[in-house]
């Protein structure tokens, strides 16, 4: 006898984990010290991942796991198999080892090479941008900002930075310095 139709108990209210336990900001998954970002690992495997997280049965890495290719403790997130070197190099999932064409998230090499042009491109800017670029950055983490705010703030960057990249701008930035500059002697001889 095969069972038909819908379950008999039904849920009504959506299940959230840790509902009446506060959770120490401090802790990691708090507030001050949210999850890392789920890199590495195939689309499948990284909706398993914030499910986990989703519904409370998350359980972060206290110390590095060992790598099932190389054998060196080198995997620094939870649920992951392979240290995000192998699985560069072989090209597969950090969790299901299976070749996939497009590997969710970052690598760390690459956020650090973002973050170290971000700041020679800061470092080459004039302070009045440079704050206004370091606002508009805060803004966006916080995202707690509204679409209107928000809307604004995208106009006048594009009005403010005519360069589609920190890069270009620093050097448009440089340019404009020097004319000034000239400009400068030129009235000064005047």
């Amino acid at each position: 006898m095969s069972k038909a139709g819908p379950p008999k108990h039904q849920n009504k209210v959506a299940w959230k984990p840790n509902l009446f336990c506060e959770k120490n900001e401090t802790e990691v998954g708090g507030k001050r010290r949210p999850y890392s970002d789920i890199t590495g690992v195939c689309p499948r495997c990284k909706t398993q991942i914030e499910w986990k997280r989703k519904y409370g049965k998350y359980k972060p890495l206290i110390e590095p796991a060992k790598c099932q290719k190389c054998t060196k403790r080198a995997v620094r997130q939870a649920y992951h198999n392979l240290c995000s070197a192998c699985a560069k190099d072989l090209n597969v999932c950090a969790k299901c080892s299976c070749h996939v064409e497009r590997i969710m998230g970052r690598d760390l090499a690459e956020v650090e090479a973002e973050k170290k042009a971000l700041e020679d491109a800061l470092k080459n800017a004039r302070e009045r941008d440079r704050r206004t670029i370091l606002r508009a950055m805060e803004k966006g983490k916080t995202g707690s900002s509204t679409k209107t705010t928000t809307d604004v703030e995208a106009t006048k960057a594009g009005e403010l930075f005519s360069a589609e990249s920190l890069d270009e701008y620093a050097g448009l930035s440089r340019d404009n310095e020097d004319d000034d500059e000239s400009e400068d002697e030129i009235k000064i001889c005047n």
